[in-house]
């Protein structure tokens, strides 16, 4: 079947890439496809994603007294990463972890999420080495809850580290930074990352390069895998879902369009409840180039 793609100012040009669907989402509206990258707004090496508004349900109108006592919840959680944030480079890696993992796992909990994790209870190797961990990109719970399982190093767009508390927070956990408009630090960028993985270094990205709504996913960049082959370093396919308390998947904690980080917070905290399902898959070897290495972690991640 081809699927078509209206975006205003863009030239209309049938689809033929199957748009994944994750269970039943008829109460949320998804856009039905994929625009070729050559037809992307800002070009094809620019993120993008089709989801929008139409992906999200109705805002709530009940759950304000919900979203009170979880905002409050969540503002002890954040002051207490304020604190923690001088604290931090003393503590020896272990301690850190602990600590990193208890402020995360806070935060979500904090926020009405509720974490379940399959197919293993870390996201380092069982050798020890150092990995690159790749997952489809839904949510601002998605970061929290690779936190809050094995504190990583994200690889994270400039702009987050001018953001206030989490930016500062962000640098003073290794988070490396990302011009995504200056193709030319991109090299840097994946040097620094290979050096990371050389130095056993779990190094959090999400290839897809921007969120998604969950009904319909994009292709994983091809750069973080280069790094990964550089350093020899295993990759670690991660998969997120997130559902109601009944077990329905829902893209209303999605992070899509144009909302702020405001707005979907606030629909998170007003739900009666969020799943945020987690599933790590066994680790990748990093054979052969990074395109088809890419292809593979897709494939996994898709197929979980």
């Amino acid at each position: 079947m081809t699927e078509v793609v209206e975006r205003p100012g863009v030239p209309v040009r049938p689809s033929t890439r199957p748009v994944p669907v994750l269970g039943d989402l008829r109460d949320h509206p998804t856009h039905p496809g994929v625009l070729p990258a050559r037809e992307r707004p800002g070009g094809p090496w620019a993120p993008w994603s089709p989801c929008g508004d139409e992906c999200l349900p109705p805002r709530p109108r009940a759950g304000w007294l919900r979203a009170s006592r979880r905002l409050c919840a969540l503002a002890c959680v954040v002051a207490s990463a304020v604190v923690a944030g001088f604290v931090l480079p003393l503590l020896r890696p272990a301690g850190r972890d602990r600590l990193l993992r208890a402020l995360l796992g806070g935060a979500l909990r904090a926020a009405g999420v509720r974490l379940e994790v399959t197919g293993s209870d870390t996201l380092r190797p069982d050798d020890g080495r150092g990995a690159l961990v790749v997952a489809n990109h839904l949510s601002w719970i998605d970061v929290l809850a690779l936190g809050a399982v094995s504190p990583v190093r994200m690889l994270a767009k400039r702009e987050v580290a001018q953001w206030p508390v989490i930016g500062t927070l962000a640098g003073k956990v290794g988070t490396l930074f990302v011009d995504r408009e200056g193709l030319s630090t991109l090299p840097g960028v994946v040097d620094d990352t290979a050096a990371a993985l050389r130095d056993g270094a779990l190094i959090g990205v999400f290839p897809e390069a921007t969120t998604w709504c969950g009904a319909a996913s994009g292709e994983f960049r091809r750069a973080p895998f280069q790094a990964a082959i550089d350093a020899g370093a295993p990759v670690r396919p991660v998969t997120f879902a997130l559902r109601t308390a009944d077990g329905r998947p829902t893209t209303a904690a999605s992070f899509v369009g144009d909302q702020t980080l405001g707005d979907s917070l606030l629909r998170v905290l007003r739900m009666p409840s969020v799943v945020c399902a987690m599933t790590i898959s066994p680790v990748l070897e990093p054979t052969g180039d990074r395109r088809s290495l890419a292809r593979r972690a897709e494939a996994v991640v898709r197929s979980a």
